[in-house]
């Protein structure tokens, strides 16, 4: 299993996730589609040419959605219970059509579970940047983690 278990994470340990994605006009529109977001911003070319961006910004849930997914295979796949929510989600840079994006994740919290002592839960920071290494985005998520099994 490439996701690691509870005890296996430190806070502070810090993860470059190989794994980087160009976003496309498809991903965006189709990303916008499937999550019923009409925001012309996101998907009407021509109104976006008359906006502060002049060109249409990638929806920012696709953003949170990549930063999350992109981290998976390195720290969660196959060893976490569940997603218990996301904090402190911010992006201070837009992202466009063409940027490419990676991303890093750190630790930043490990807690035993008061309701299942059989699990752990880790609060991940992950954070998102673009191909000039500006930070477009980040989140706090705090998963409920499998233990080392015995």
């Amino acid at each position: 299993m490439p996701g690691l278990y509870f005890e296996e994470f430190s806070v502070g340990q810090t993860f470059q996730h190989e794994i980087r994605r160009t976003i496309t006009e498809a991903d965006n529109v189709w990303f916008s589609a499937l999550t019923h977001n009409p925001q012309p911003l996101h998907i009407d070319a021509e109104f976006a040419k008359h906006t502060e961006y002049g060109r249409p910004l990638v929806n920012s849930c696709l953003t949170l959605a990549f930063m999350v997914g992109i981290s998976v295979n390195d720290t969660t796949l196959g060893t976490t219970v569940a997603n218990l929510g996301w904090n402190d989600v911010r992006f201070p840079k837009p992202l466009f059509h063409g940027d490419t994006i990676h991303i890093e994740t750190e630790v930043a919290e490990l807690r035993d579970s008061k309701s299942r002592p059989e699990n752990g839960i880790v609060v991940f920071e992950h954070r998102a940047y673009n191909q000039h290494d500006e930070l477009v985005g980040v989140c706090k998520r705090s998963a409920l983690m499998h233990r080392v099994p015995k």
